[in-house]
């Protein structure tokens, strides 16, 4: 307990210095010993799993080796499986509460409600202060709760904390890299700018504390969104609680490697985001907080509607060109050109900017950020259908996303949607327009084509041959 105490604990900031050494600064290492270990609060952590039989275990051990005091340290498994992961982590938690861990197995007798009900009910039963939250496919440090409990102090109105995903398979295969790539950019840069600013911040649904009365004072977790972190880290705001992001603190997570069951996360991001757009937007805009967080809070929870406006342009540009509209030349089209490649490599600046800080080269980094532009644009078919659920209020069910874990266990197959097809029929027909621009001398529009043709076409083609091939990889 001495070494674990006299741990140096990172900060990503000067400000989340001071408040760890202001917790544990004393005069001599036995005080510093005995105050750090009365300030610490009880936490309960909830692991909320759905049919995880590859990650499932190593996810419990994983928390189960937290160092912090056991007697203020609850353990949660919210279990909603329907397969043989339930008997499996049945017998794994009897198994450990024989050694003494204060570990319990929950489960429901429907998914009512799915993570969000999971979470509640788990809720009505911790005895913790405070709520950590781990998703299946994480894998947290062992001082992940010493890290980050320190930042509550003197804090009675900080209701959560969040940490920065990690990942446990980065380099395992082309799709997994453009992913992180991609989180890093969010955590780095978006989410360091709204704690930094005091903007909205959203939880990300794992890898975060929040303060159980908080929870409770927002109307706790509500199943009527797919974004369920979302829509109850912005209700908490609403109530006068402040977030905080820890930059320097990871939690290594497995990100999906099958295309498909990629694009099921982001339909779920995409939808979630937009239904609490409808859903808190009203409150937002007639709270106390300022113009300019109001304008964040509405672009950061709508900013998947940016993917029908791709979809549209990428299905009108090549019409346009039997239109007979007239297009821009001279002094016009320049600044038109500038203004557009300006745009265009806005997020391509943003995650190098990302990469950099957390120690990644720059050139390595450019080397994929053709392949990120065409990414993104890909996803457009996917993300349109997601958002446009979300405006017509159809429902839908909280998809998982499968995790391979160390690649010998169960395979969860993930379902072909027949998007696909259209994926692939779009970037035909953009592949048209790009040699109908180029032929015509539109060369700005023809190579701008280009990224929406081999987006669509790869995001397209790579989910038929992952389906089919049934590959993790």
């Amino acid at each position: 307990m001495t070494l674990l105490f006299m741990r140096r604990f990172p900060a990503s900031a000067e400000k989340d210095k001071r408040y760890l050494n202001d917790f544990y600064h004393h005069d001599s290492i036995i005080e510093h010993q005995v105050d750090a270990l009365v300030k610490l609060p009880t936490v309960t952590t909830q692991l909320p799993v759905y049919n995880e039989c590859n990650v499932v275990e190593r996810l419990i051990d994983a928390v189960v080796a937290f160092e912090y005091p056991l007697d203020k340290h609850e353990i949660q498994v919210l279990d909603d499986s329907t397969d043989e992961s339930r008997q499996f982590i049945a017998e794994k938690v009897r198994v450990l509460q024989q050694k003494g861990v204060n570990i319990h197995h929950i489960t429901r007798n429907s998914r009512i409600g799915f993570k969000a009900g999971a979470l509640r009910h788990g809720l009505e039963r911790a005895m913790g202060e405070f709520v950590a939250i781990f998703d299946a496919d994480f894998l947290p440090q062992p001082d992940f709760l010493l890290r980050a409990m320190p930042f509550f102090c003197d804090r009675p109105r900080l209701g959560l904390v969040q940490a920065r995903w990690g990942h446990l398979n980065e380099k395992e295969s082309l799709v997994t890299r453009l992913q992180a790539i991609g989180i890093n950019s969010h955590f780095m840069i978006e989410q360091a700018a709204r704690s930094t600013n005091n903007l909205f911040m959203n939880f990300n649904g794992t890898a975060g504390i929040i303060r159980k009365k908080a929870i409770i004072d927002a109307g706790n977790w509500q199943g009527d969104t797919l974004t369920e972190d979302m829509d109850l880290s912005y209700r908490l705001q609403l109530n006068g609680w402040t977030c905080h992001y820890l930059a320097g603190l990871v939690a290594p997570a497995e990100l999906p490697s099958d295309l498909n069951g990629f694009k099921n996360q982001q339909f779920r991001w995409a939808k979630g985001s937009t239904q609490t757009a409808i859903k808190l937007m009203p409150q937002i805009l007639c709270s106390s907080a300022t113009s300019f967080m109001k304008f964040q809070a509405f672009m950061h929870m709508t900013h998947y509607c940016i993917h029908p406006l791709m979809l549209i342009l990428a299905l009108l540009a090549p019409i346009m060109l039997f239109s007979k509209v007239s297009f821009l030349t001279g002094a016009v089209f320049f600044i038109f050109g500038s203004l557009l490649f300006i745009s265009c490599t806005g997020p391509s600046r943003m995650y190098l900017v990302a990469e950099k800080a957390i120690g990644k080269k720059y050139l390595r980094t450019a080397i994929y950020l053709p392949l990120m532009v065409c990414f993104g644009c890909g996803l457009a078919v996917n993300n349109t259908k997601a958002v446009i659920e979300a405006l017509i209020g159809k429902s839908s069910g909280f998809v998982r996303t499968p995790k391979s874990g160390s690649g010998n266990g169960k395979i969860y197959g993930v379902k072909k949607s027949s998007i696909v097809y259209f994926e692939i029929l779009t970037g035909l027909w953009c592949l048209y327009g790009v040699n109908l621009y180029l032929d015509s001398h539109h060369y700005l529009i023809g190579h701008f084509m280009a990224l929406y043709a081999i987006g669509f076409l790869c995001i397209g083609i790579g989910s038929w041959w992952h389906a089919h091939r049934g590959l993790f990889s």
